[in-house]
């Protein structure tokens, strides 16, 4: 976006002075952020204008206050007040991400914040000010946020750190102020990166084409049709979970799961600083006049789909925003559906998959314009027990439906089977992470126009030997499956990232890349492949996830805690063909050789059948 340059010149010859002119535009920008901090992230075309505008504006004043920045400092501009516009134009760019999901506005997010962080901005007057002190904290957090989705945890480390010292220098300075709310936020973070360890991202869950299946290697598929994921609702509620700001671990690692990863093999230089275009705002925006944008994707592969990632929504809201998302899907587009929440009551918050975190302060610290929030209007209650396990699509009962929000108020909080059957006149992947998940399947066969694809979790979870009881856990299993198949089968058989040497580590990921290929050779050559699953088929984040979920299924049919026990075992409709099944040689095998890899052949059962190949 190229700034009004003559605008500016005619303004800056009246009698208007530079200072007056500044704070106007001040004025203006405080105005337009205003107007769009909480505007939601899915009704994407309808806010465009709005977006190109305060761009604009930002831009206007980043470039107006560099080229005024002597005035302005001797007329009493303060270096906290350059950061507090560096801010803003990194909170834009990570809304306009989350808009968006294009990679290169969150690049962007995190150049302006690492420029605030590297030039100090807040430091003058830290500990005399507790304004702002709290402004140097929520700049920390905002930046600990975008640093968690672009996967740089080096910066994450640093960013708590520095968080946790600044907050114990304030303590000290401000006896009198109470900063429970951001001890709370340091905890927050610290039950994340327990939980999501380093072995959890060992290799990166964003779909890498130097890694996963080359875009032109998809085998041909005889479908009528060709679905693309376009779009995805990504939703998370257990009272229980592990999250930071309003990015739960298991959105995020779907979030994540749901995208290209960058490469360096694409990295080019943009030279095109005239663009028209208010989504190139950063060519004449970014902070320091030498820096080079870069193009972080490569240009041929297509765009990340659209995400929607809500954060305890009420269900009106959640229908609300499913259908705006449905309303906008392209023609030949697909939405993916990510349900994680509780269903029986009877998993209460001692349940051993996932840690308990702070709820109340911390959420409102972040949240300043880092996610699009919508809180339940209830008050957090303890679930209460109940044994109903009832299949039927319009019984009511609590089992049949997934708690996105506090129980004890009826059905306010309660998404049931039911209530997605309207928006089945689109195409829908859905994927149900509860151990009510099963009464989902009642969806099956009773849709309006178009047949879901649904990948079901286990009703029951295996407890994670490799977890001791008094770490933090590492979420669900099923999303971790989806999500980093291989370290979720190494924890799974009871080993830590410790005990596995890389050399190993690496062998079992070629085998593992090499089975989930083979599988979907085999799906695609399949003739009683259902039209269902036919269709996505040539999507490679939907393939992705339907040969994990393969994997996850044939591991925990012949793992011997699970074996035979329909409660541990996911479900999917329509089925698959039976060359993909349990029982199958090919799966059989794949997990055989997997096991013998980490040393734990003993904890499956395999049939007599199966033998390790020959070298």
């Amino acid at each position: 976006m190229s700034l009004n340059q003559t605008n500016i010149s005619n303004i800056t010859n009246s009698s208007i002075s530079v200072i007056e002119l500044y704070w106007n535009l001040v004025a203006k920008a405080d105005k337009k952020f205003s107007k769009i901090r909480d505007l939601p992230y899915y009704q994407r075309t309808r806010y465009d204008t709005y977006f190109y505008k305060v761009f604009k504006v930002y831009t206007q004043l980043w470039k107006f206050q560099q080229e005024n920045r002597q005035k302005l400092v001797e007329a009493g501009l303060k270096r906290w007040e350059i950061g507090e516009i560096a801010s803003r134009i990194g909170q834009l760019y990570f809304g306009q991400y989350m808009r968006t999901s294009e990679a290169s506005y969150l690049s962007e997010s995190y150049i302006f914040y690492e420029a605030i962080l590297t030039r100090e901005y807040f430091k003058e007057g830290l500990y005399q000010d507790i304004n702002l002190a709290s402004k140097q904290m929520r700049f920390l957090a905002r930046f600990l946020t975008v640093c968690l989705v672009l996967n740089r945890r080096e910066v994450v480390y640093q960013l708590v750190n520095q968080l946790k010292m600044l907050l114990d220098e304030c303590k000290r300075t401000f006896q009198e102020t109470d900063f429970k709310e951001w001890k709370l936020v340091i905890q927050e973070i610290v039950k994340f990166l327990k939980a999501d360890t380093a072995f959890m991202n060992i290799t990166p869950l964003r779909y890498s084409v130097v890694l996963d299946l080359q875009p032109n290697s998809l085998p041909h598929v005889d479908a009528p049709r060709k679905l693309k994921l376009r779009d995805a609702l990504l939703c998370s509620y257990h009272p229980n979970e592990v999250k930071f700001s309003e990015l739960t671990l298991d959105t995020f690692r779907m979030l994540q799961c749901l995208e290209w990863e960058p490469s360096g093999l694409f990295y080019q230089t943009n030279t095109d600083t005239s663009s028209g275009n208010g989504t190139n705002a950063s060519q004449n925006g970014t902070p320091g006049s030498n820096r080079v944008n870069q193009d972080i994707m490569d240009p041929t592969l297509a765009p990340n789909p659209r995400k929607a990632v809500l954060y305890r929504p009420s269900v009106t809201h959640f229908l609300a925003v499913l259908g705006t998302v449905c309303e906008e899907l392209a023609p030949d587009g697909i939405l993916l559906i990510y349900l994680s929440a509780s269903g029986s009551s009877a998993h209460t918050l001692s349940s051993p998959s996932r840690a308990v975190h702070s709820i109340g302060y911390s959420d409102n610290i972040v949240r300043g314009f880092q996610f699009h929030s919508i809180n339940s209007e209830s008050t957090f209650a303890y679930p209460t027990s109940s044994g109903c396990d009832n299949e039927d699509l319009h019984s009511g009962q609590s089992a049949d439906c997934l708690h996105i929000g506090a129980r004890g108020n009826g059905g306010m909080n309660c998404i049931y089977p039911c209530d997605l059957l309207p928006f089945t006149r689109r195409p829908l992947f859905l994927i149900i992470d509860s151990d009510s998940s099963k009464a989902f399947k009642a969806i099956s066969g009773t849709e309006k126009g178009e047949r879901v694809a649904m990948l079901l979790s286990p009703a029951t979870s295996l407890p994670i030997p490799a977890i001791d009881s008094t770490r933090q856990p590492s979420g669900s299993s099923f999303t971790s499956f989806l999500t980093a198949p291989l370290q979720s089968f190494i924890l799974l058989l009871g080993f830590t990232g410790s005990d596995i040497e890389m050399d190993m580590y690496n062998k079992a990921e070629k085998l593992l890349y090499s089975s989930l290929n083979q599988w979907g050779l085999s799906l695609a050559a399949s003739d009683n492949l259902d039209p269902v699953w036919a269709q996505i088929l040539s999507d490679l984040f939907l393939r992705r996830l339907l040969l994990r979920f393969v994997f996850c299924r044939a591991v925990l049919s012949l793992y011997v805690p699970s074996s035979s026990k329909i409660e541990f075992i996911p479900e999917c409709a329509p089925c698959l063909p039976d060359v993909v099944s349990p029982t199958s040689a090919t799966c059989q095998a794949s997990v055989l050789q997997l096991a013998d890899i980490i040393g734990a052949r003993d904890k499956f059962i395999f049939s007599q059948e199966t033998k390790l190949p020959e070298d």
